[in-house]
């Protein structure tokens, strides 16, 4: 299934987060669109994100790589269950373990392009591998392993 941006079927009182949450004003927006096989974002850093003169800051990176890989997350569940996203019961992953290969520096003057695939999928958790790419070139490579929180719980304590 295509969507336009699975973090848009979020539900408002828990889309704030500062990557990806669509109802927090000085985020970064993240927008996850899957086509059934892949999550793809793209972003246009700004002057402010930089590391060094030219260069996009790390955080900034893993940022975008944990949110939208953590979409993906989402998205592949949704389509593994044979649902439409937003449909209940709401799916919900946390990140469980964020690792990242800083591969060259990321120039900030170019789009920057993340595709993420499943790797593994089970019930509970999902790992996904996430690539960024600047003017085509590889520059960051990560496998993000996300953990699906269940329905109506409060992620401080999913018990």
């Amino acid at each position: 299934m295509i969507i336009d941006a699975i973090q848009d079927f979020c539900a408002s009182e828990i889309a704030v987060c500062y990557g990806c949450g669509r109802n927090n004003p000085h985020g970064l927006h993240v927008r996850t669109r899957w086509d059934g096989k892949e999550g793809v974002f793209h972003f246009s850093p700004q002057p402010y994100h930089t590391a060094f003169p030219g260069v996009v800051y790390g955080g900034l990176i893993a940022c975008l790589i944990d949110c939208h890989s953590i979409g993906t997350c989402v998205a592949a569940a949704y389509d593994a269950e044979g649902r439409f996203p937003g449909t209940e019961p709401e799916i919900t992953f946390v990140t469980g373990n964020l690792n990242i290969t800083y591969l060259k520096p990321t120039p900030i003057d170019a789009e920057l392009v993340l595709r993420a695939t499943v790797k593994e999928q089970h019930p509970r958790r999902t790992i996904v591998v996430c690539s960024l790419y600047a003017g085509g070139k590889e520059c960051v490579r990560a496998e993000v392993t996300g953990i699906r929180i269940p329905s109506g719980k409060n992620i401080l304590n999913p018990r």
